[in-house]
C-alpha cells in the first residue's frame, strides 16, 4: 500500500482520513479518534497531508510535520467546489480535500508558528473586547435616550453622559444604577483593552517586520502587528494585487461577451486585517491636505472626482499593496514626489 497523499478532515473528536495514491486512486478510508491520530501516522512513511486551515489545523499542522509528513492547508472555499451535491459529510470532505489539493491552481496556506498565533490570540481578544465595548455604549446610549439624554459620538464622550445622568433628577434611581452598572463595565473593557493593547505594541516595537511596515502611512503598530502574525509569507502571492486580492479590497467582477462590469469590493479574506486597513486609510484620507507625496497628491486629486468612501477602500488597497511591497523587498517605506520649499532648499 503506496499512500502518496491524505486529505484529513479535522473536528474535535472524529477525523476522517481520505488516502490517494500517485495515480489518484483511492488507497483507504478510516475514521478516527483524536486519541488514534496521532498514532496511526506515526505507523506510516512520510507523505503530503492536507487539511483545510480551520480550526486547530495549525496545531495538527505543527504535529504532523514533526512526525516527517509534509503537511499542507488549503483554504475551506476552495474545497466546498468538490464536495458532491446532496453527500455532505466527513468522508466526502476527506475526499474534496484531496481533489482540491491536485489541482494545479490551488494555493495552500503556511501553518503558523507557535509565536504566531500566541500574537493572533491578542488581536482576536482585543477584537472581542472592543466589540463588547461598542455594545455597552450603545446600550448606554439607547437607555438614556429614553429619558432625553444624549451626548456626541465616541467612547470618550460617555463620560460626559454619567454626568447628566447623575444630575437629571427626573431620572428614576433604579434606572439610574442599571446606567452606572453598564458604565462601570464598559470602564472595566476600557482598561483590559488597554493592557492588551500595550502587550501588542510591545511585538510591533520587536518585530523586524512589523517596525518595517509600521513606517508606511495609515498602518499603526496593531495593523503592523496583524498582519506580520497573519501572513507567514508574503511569497506565495505573486503580485501586489494578489495580495490586495486575498484582503477582499478589489471590485466584484461581472463580465461577459467582453463588457467589463465591476461592483463593490469582494470582501474576502482577513476581515480584520482589511478593517484595520481601512480604518488608516481613513485617517490619512481626512489628513491628505498635508500629506506631502505623491500618494498624498493622489488621494487630493481622487477626492475631487470620487466620493470619500470610495478613496478611503482605493487608499486602503494602495496601501495594501506598499506593504506587499515592502516585505517582498525587506525595504522600508520612502514616500515619493514630496515637495521642498524655496526656503528648505536654500537651508
Amino acid at each position: 500500500m503506496s499512500i502518496s497523499m491524505i486529505g484529513l478532515d479535522t473536528a474535535k473528536s472524529v477525523f476522517q482520513v481520505h488516502a490517494v495514491d500517485e495515480t489518484g486512486q483511492l488507497v483507504m478510508k478510516r475514521k478516527l479518534q483524536r486519541s488514534e491520530l496521532i498514532a496511526f501516522f506515526k505507523k506510516l512513511d512520510g507523505c503530503t497531508v492536507v487539511m483545510e486551515a480551520c480550526g486547530a489545523a495549525h496545531h495538527w499542522a505543527r504535529m504532523l510535520i514533526d512526525l516527517g509528513h509534509d503537511v499542507k492547508l488549503v483554504a475551506p472555499e476552495a474545497v466546498k467546489p468538490f464536495v458532491k451535491k446532496g453527500k455532505k459529510n466527513d468522508a466526502a470532505d476527506a475526499a474534496a480535500i484531496c481533489t482540491a489539493a491536485s489541482r494545479p491552481d490551488t494555493r495552500f496556506v503556511p501553518a503558523k508558528s507557535l509565536v504566531q498565533q500566541g500574537v493572533l490570540a491578542l488581536h482576536s481578544v482585543r477584537s472581542l473586547l472592543v466589540k463588547q465595548q461598542t455594545m455597552l455604549a450603545n446600550a448606554i446610549r439607547g437607555l438614556v435616550t429614553e429619558f432625553g439624554l444624549t451626548a456626541p459620538k465616541g467612547i470618550g464622550k460617555l463620560g460626559e453622559l454619567m454626568i447628566l445622568v447623575d444630575t437629571d433628577e427626573t431620572i428614576p434611581e433604579n434606572a439610574r444604577r442599571a446606567v452606572k452598572e453598564l458604565y462601570d463595565q464598559c470602564d472595566r473593557l476600557a482598561d483590559s483593552i488597554k493592557a492588551v493593547e500595550a502587550q501588542i505594541v510591545a511585538h510591533a516595537r520587536r518585530d523586524e517586520g512589523a517596525r518595517r511596515l509600521a513606517t508606511i502611512p495609515g498602518i499603526g503598530p496593531i495593523t503592523a502587528s496583524l498582519i506580520v502574525a497573519t501572513v507567514v509569507d508574503f511569497s506565495v502571492f505573486k503580485s501586489a494585487r494578489h495580495f490586495a486580492a486575498w484582503l477582499g479590497l478589489v471590485p466584484r467582477q461581472h463580465s461577459t461577451g467582453g463588457k467589463t462590469r465591476l461592483g463593490r469590493i469582494t470582501k474576502t479574506g482577513n476581515r480584520e486585517i482589511r478593517r484595520l486597513l481601512v480604518l488608516g486609510a481613513t485617517s490619512m484620507v481626512y489628513r491628505s491636505t498635508h500629506w506631502n507625496s505623491t500618494v498624498g497628491a493622489w488621494t487630493q486629486g481622487l477626492l475631487l472626482r470620487r466620493p470619500i468612501r470610495l478613496v478611503t477602500v482605493a487608499l486602503a488597497n494602495k496601501i495594501a499593496r506598499i506593504v506587499w511591497a515592502l516585505m517582498t523587498r525587506n525595504e522600508v517605506y520612502h514616500a515619493k514626489g514630496r515637495v521642498t520649499t524655496a526656503a528648505k532648499a536654500v537651508a
